[in-house]
């Protein structure tokens, strides 16, 4: 019992780990004659306690995996933050560079509940006539599901990640233009790098949160040039959203005779970033932006509209969820636009329980700032290190052969029973996710 407890608590809080059969042996190697020799080390998973060895599922979703969701949540939010203040690699003078915070929204596909908001802050009624409180259910529902656009809502979804690279696309043009350069001249002067996360809103439509940042020509590690404000950077951003002769646009497909484009919503909402300290509460400090991008980092459609977090084999499962009948018709929408050949492309059906969206939920430019990957990287050099001081063996030259096979997911009904009775080992959860 007390190995099984140590096993289970190694894993940091994960409810839904990964199970590997197999083994691993560390041998003494000899570096001038490269000969293998006696064995240091061996591990069998048959002869550990939970009879597998289990490793972290990793998962980012927190209706998955609420421990692994945290610790991507927090990636997240250090890798935004690098980004705003420097550090992990980013020059500490990206903080004086233009940057906004800006949110994308979709365009309507029918009126729908809402709380719209009057002077100070109160709650005017709905277009039915009800004041609806924060938590009703009927908020982001069609008030005439009969009338409501579903198909174009389910192919917005699907198209909005290429609309966000179409915008990048026109964002550049429209900066340069207000710096008067061309395009091709513009890489020689100034260099835009972002970073955004995915959000479902009630109506199950994607919207983006972006911090968008004016860099020099190589990036963070060059100032900006002289002309280069944030005032600069919303008016170009605004250009290229809402102008109707200049604004990002995707043609999507034409479906019975019916031709469908898509362009980000009308409400815009773009803002300049401050530096770390609030000014009376008025200003957009970078602290906030990291802290509310990294929320959604570990949210998708489930978190907004109940939908499911996990693909759906058989359409006939919608039947059996506990979801509202406006995901109901949605998930049935994508289902249906799934089986047309001529949107095979978009493999809706996969992503049906996505609302049709298929795109990174967090997705950043290559020199924004540092990259997950590197913070995982460095989170296992902490551990190896960890291990390192506690392991007081001599200093050798070790081959390690090793062979894992995929064995199943999750937890015995005891193992799940004992990882809520105990609290993660010292040393997993609360390691340096930023180191």
């Amino acid at each position: 019992m007390p190995a099984l407890l140590r096993q289970l608590s190694g894993l940091g809080g994960c409810t839904n780990p990964i199970r590997l059969d197999g083994h691993r042996t560390e041998h003494h190697l000899n570096q001038d004659t490269g000969e293998i020799g006696r064995v240091l080390r061996h591990l069998d998973s048959a002869e550990l306690p939970a009879g597998h060895l289990l490793v972290r599922c990793n998962n980012r979703r927190i209706t998955r995996c609420a421990a692994c969701a945290e610790t991507y949540r927090r990636d997240t939010f250090h890798l935004i933050t690098a980004g705003l203040r420097g550090g992990k690699g980013t020059p500490e003078q990206v903080a004086t560079h233009p940057r906004v915070f800006a949110t994308f929204t979709a365009p309507s596909f029918g009126p729908v509940h809402n709380r719209p908001t009057g002077p100070a802050g109160t709650v005017r009624p709905c277009r039915c006539g009800v004041r609806h409180e924060q938590d009703d259910d009927a908020l982001g529902t069609p008030l005439n599901p009969d009338t409501y656009d579903y198909e174009s809502a389910v192919l917005w979804n699907a198209h909005a990640g290429l609309l966000w690279r179409r915008f990048s696309i026109y964002l550049r043009r429209e900066v340069a233009k207000r710096a008067g350069l061309t395009q091709r001249v513009f890489r020689d002067h100034a260099r835009l790098s972002f970073a955004k996360v995915a959000e479902y809103q009630k109506r199950g439509a994607v919207h983006f949160h972006a911090v968008i940042r004016i860099d020099g020509p190589e990036g963070g590690d060059t100032p900006p040039p002289g002309w280069a404000t944030a005032e600069l950077l919303t008016d170009a951003i605004r250009a290229a959203t809402t102008a109707a002769t200049t604004r990002a646009q995707v043609v999507g497909p034409v479906i019975d005779g019916r031709a469908h484009t898509f362009a980000f919503g009308g409400q815009l909402d773009v803002r300049p970033i401050r530096g770390a300290d609030f000014n009376g509460g008025q200003e957009l400090t970078d602290r906030a932006v990291a802290a509310y991008i990294a929320k959604y980092a570990t949210k998708g459609a489930e978190t907004a509209t109940g939908a499911l977090d996990r693909p759906i084999r058989l359409i006939a499962e919608v039947a059996q969820l506990d979801i509202s009948e406006h995901v109901c018709r949605l998930v049935r929408t994508a289902w249906a636009l799934g089986a047309r050949r001529d949107l095979e492309h978009l493999r809706l059906r996969a992503w049906a329980h996505m609302l049709g969206f298929r795109g990174h939920f967090s997705t950043k430019s290559r020199r924004y700032s540092t990259t997950l990957g590197a913070l995982r990287d460095a989170r296992a050099a902490w551990r190896r290190a960890q291990a390192a001081a506690i392991d007081t063996g001599p200093d050798e030259t070790t081959l390690v052969l090793a062979h894992w096979v995929y064995a199943g997911t999750g937890l015995t009904p005891a193992e799940e029973w004992l990882t809520a009775s105990i609290t993660p080992a010292p040393g997993t959860e609360g390691e340096p996710t930023h180191a």
